[in-house]
């Protein structure tokens, strides 16, 4: 079982890499004819990195309470291992972007 489980991680990270590759080239190529054409620089600049970088904090820290707490429920025989890392991972990881909606509506407002 271990080793189908290494195989296609070998596989995906292959596939990924070749992805990545492909994406970037891609957008330096749709980059570069905006320039060309007279595009600022300043347009390829993201202003939301604030809010993304709170997403994505609050989303992994979610997580990581949640396979806590789904250890935890685990080890004590209040659900069954799976049940308990899955459950408590989408809950917290959710609970985490859905107080992050609330931060990022509140400052919205201000």
């Amino acid at each position: 079982m271990s080793e189908q489980i290494g195989v296609s991680f070998i596989l995906t990270v292959i596939f990924g890499f070749i992805f990545a590759i492909v994406y970037l080239g891609v957008r330096r190529k749709e980059r570069m004819a905006l320039l060309e054409k007279g595009v600022e620089p300043s347009f390829f600049i993201s202003k939301k990195t604030s809010s993304t970088t709170l997403k994505f904090g609050m989303l992994l820290v979610g997580v990581a309470i949640g396979l806590l707490l789904g250890n935890i429920l685990a080890k004590t025989h209040m659900l069954d291992e799976e049940t308990a890392y899955f459950s408590m991972t989408f809950l917290f990881g959710g609970a985490g972007l859905i107080i992050n909606y609330f931060i990022e509506k509140k400052n919205q407002e201000k």
